[in-house]
């Protein structure tokens, strides 16, 4: 894995993985990531609603500002 490609580490530490590398593994793992490029496809409800409201507010809030690249 290569860092700032494949992941990156947020400012609380944790590793953080791109829409790149979600893209490489070819399926939604269920687990609600971030950058999941699926739409939550294996995410139960109300887990999915959950994660999409959460990445619509980081969003809006200028993702960027965390990672510039993804």
């Amino acid at each position: 894995m290569i860092k700032d490609v494949d992941y990156y580490i947020d400012p609380n530490g944790n590793w953080v993985f791109t829409a790149a590398y979600h893209e490489a593994r070819g399926h939604c793992c269920g687990n609600a990531c971030l950058h999941c490029p699926f739409d939550y496809e294996a995410v139960p409800e109300p887990i999915k609603t959950r994660a999409k409201f959460i990445r619509e507010s980081l969003s809006k809030n200028s993702l960027d500002a965390i990672h510039p690249k993804d």
